[in-house]
């Protein structure tokens, strides 16, 4: 059952945070800047509001989120600093002297409360709501572009997550005490995923008796890591894979297993819109869904600046009809005429190759057809063939017997010749320089707060994780801007 409103905090040392959390904190900035109390409305509705005893405030539970994605911490970790740091519990909207949740609890959050709600747009919507009200966002132009995830099991065997997850606890203790090797029991022979789970419990054992190793924040940090793999994740390592993860390119020679953040930013480098995909998704075909979600938060555009992604002919079409412009290069192979089943193949501009919808690349290409004839030229791309011959989704697309499976794109078009004009005048080179931004917050939305590695496997998952992380770097944009 949830309370119909929020109780005040009745304590005799309330006034501690005024000395101890100082007007600058970060956590103290962001209360007084964000009304949380839109997360209430959104989930009331997931709880009784007349059975049961009262649950822990969806507000203070989001908040835990929230710090988890601020300052990169596991749940167990999160928790367990606010039970000390006071700007964590001013944050959180606690009396100095009130216990901590269950670690747990924050996994039925986000499992049972945060399911069906559409938590990416939401954050996001907020974040942009408060930039124009505070008159931060003035330009009509958006920047776009796309990031990957990695999976958290990253087509790894369980029992190579358990071994790694191991070894980096291993290693956190040795720079501590290396006389530790002698105590820790003996690594396993055999390739059975409950003997290294064993094991894993064994190591844990040995190095939480030992007070004076496992009370360091580095060891904790790692202990806490592998521990809450064997007690949340242990379904998820029997069947040894992220069953929403893809794989996808980022090159003709390098891929990665996992998801695709494709991110839309104002010139300010306020986030303004978000999806996430599965890692084999393309860049292009994600700019429409992001230039609507931007104006449905708010933004007015009329100009959008993206890589040779975003150039495919149907972007093209869709900017001219909304009087948008698209200040994106094209690509010097993509197909620039008409193509047939459009459908089912779709440009990677990193490799420079077109991947089927079974997400298999094309191994070459070709020109072919002669200049100067009637016809145009063509480029002509290769698949192996051996995949085509197993493919689950050949029946259509493989000729059975066939010695090659090719696919042909003329190299002409009006619309890519248009553009193509456009790229070569001054505004379209002034205005491309603006794309550097979006990089930068890639960089800072993997490196700072977690987006490189995924946290739980799904896409509902991933999708939370990637509207924590993006609520954080709007929060701390909007706040540097204000200062």
């Amino acid at each position: 059952m949830i309370k119909n409103q929020q109780s005040m905090i009745l304590s005799p040392y309330m006034e501690i945070y005024n000395l101890v959390v100082p007007k600058d904190n970060l956590l103290r900035q962001i209360e007084e800047l964000v009304d949380f109390s839109f997360v209430y409305d959104e989930l009331k509705s997931n709880y009784c509001l007349d059975n049961g005893r009262y649950a822990i405030d969806p507000i203070r539970m989001f908040k835990y989120l929230l710090l988890k994605s601020i300052f990169d911490l596991s749940d167990v970790d999160v928790v367990e600093r606010s039970k000390y740091d006071m700007s964590f519990k001013y944050f959180l909207q606690m009396a100095p002297e009130e216990a901590v949740i269950e670690p747990s609890s924050l996994t039925k959050f986000r499992k049972l409360r945060l399911k069906d709600l559409n938590l990416l747009d939401l954050l996001i919507q907020q974040t942009v709501k408060i930039a124009i009200e505070k008159e931060i966002i003035k330009s009509k132009a958006i920047i776009v572009d796309a990031t990957h995830t990695k999976s958290r099991y990253n087509q790894k065997a369980p029992k190579e997550i358990l071994m790694d997850r191991s070894k980096k606890l291993r290693k956190a203790v040795y720079k501590i005490d290396e006389s530790m090797k002698n105590k820790f029991p003996a690594k396993t022979t055999t390739e059975a995923l409950e003997d290294e789970i064993d094991y894993c419990q064994k190591l844990i054992s040995v190095i939480e008796k030992d007070d004076s190793i496992s009370r360091f924040p580095k060891v904790k940090e790692q202990l806490n890591f592998l521990k809450e793999t064997i007690r949340d994740d242990i379904e998820q390592l029997r069947i040894s894979q992220d069953q929403d993860a893809r794989v996808g390119h980022k090159s003709a020679d390098s891929s990665f297993f996992g998801y695709k953040t494709h991110l839309a930013m104002s010139e300010e480098r306020i986030i303004t819109a978000a999806t996430i995909t599965t890692g084999e998704k393309t860049d292009g075909k994600q700019l429409k869904t992001l230039i609507e979600k931007s104006m449905a938060a708010g933004m007015k555009i009329d100009t959008v600046i993206g890589d040779t992604a975003y150039s495919e002919k149907d972007n093209i079409i869709y900017s001219k009809k909304n009087e948008i412009q698209l200040v994106s290069k094209l690509h010097p192979l993509v197909a620039q005429g008409k193509r047939s089943k459009e459908d089912e193949f779709e440009f990677n501009k990193d490799a420079g190759m077109f991947v089927c919808k079974a997400g298999h690349m094309a191994v070459r290409k070709a020109r072919t057809g002669k200049k100067d004839k009637d016809r145009n030229q063509k480029t002509t791309y290769y698949f192996d063939i051996e995949k085509c011959k197993r493919c689950p989704l050949k029946e259509g697309c493989y000729i059975e017997g066939a010695a090659t499976k090719t696919y042909n794109v003329s190299i002409k078009s009006i619309e890519h010749a248009e553009q193509a004009s456009f790229q070569e005048s001054d505004d379209f080179r002034e205005k491309s320089k603006q794309r550097y931004k979006i990089e930068a917050k890639n960089s800072e939305l993997k490196h700072r707060h977690g987006l490189d590695v995924a946290e739980s496997s799904g896409l509902i998952g991933m999708e939370i994780q990637g509207a924590l992380a993006i609520f954080t770097v709007n929060l701390k944009r909007i706040m540097k801007l204000t200062d």
